[in-house]
């Protein structure tokens, strides 16, 4: 007798619901920047979630080559690739705007910048879930 069938854990499911945590996490973070007034929280889990946030941009592009996508998933890493690259171009003229502060302890972060990155992440969020359903779904062949 055959407990489960695990034939849909695969590279591909693994990745898109990695991203689906990261999204959370980019979630997670912007609540946490909310309540200190956009100052960098001193708190592990932000710590965590921002070296997250920042490695999944080079896990995504990795993911790429590595792992065999479907025409539909390949939209997870290019869309965290997109959010991310035009997220530093983004974050960098806002804060070029007030002025770089000299030292990390300074620095606050817009609430254009929060609403941005949780924007993306209710986004990014929603298009994995799509993603792990879509074997499921009545959706045309992506094979």
């Amino acid at each position: 007798m055959q407990i489960s069938n695990l034939d849909w854990l695969t590279p591909q499911f693994i990745y898109v619901a990695l991203s689906a945590v990261v999204a959370i996490l980019i979630w997670i973070e912007g609540e946490m920047l909310k309540r200190t007034a956009g100052k960098l929280p001193q708190s592990p889990l932000f710590k965590f979630s921002s070296l997250m946030d920042t490695a999944w941009f080079f896990i995504s592009v990795l993911m790429l080559y590595v792992i065999d996508l479907t025409p539909l998933a390949v939209a997870v890493p290019a869309a965290y690739g997109i959010y991310t690259v035009y997220g530093w171009v983004y974050g960098s003229r806002l804060l070029k705007r007030k002025g770089i502060p000299d030292s990390p302890k300074d620095l606050v972060v817009p609430p254009k910048y929060i609403a941005y990155s949780q924007s993306f992440a209710l986004i990014f969020f929603g298009l994995c879930l799509l993603v792990l359903a879509s074997p499921w779904l009545p959706l045309p062949n992506q094979a």
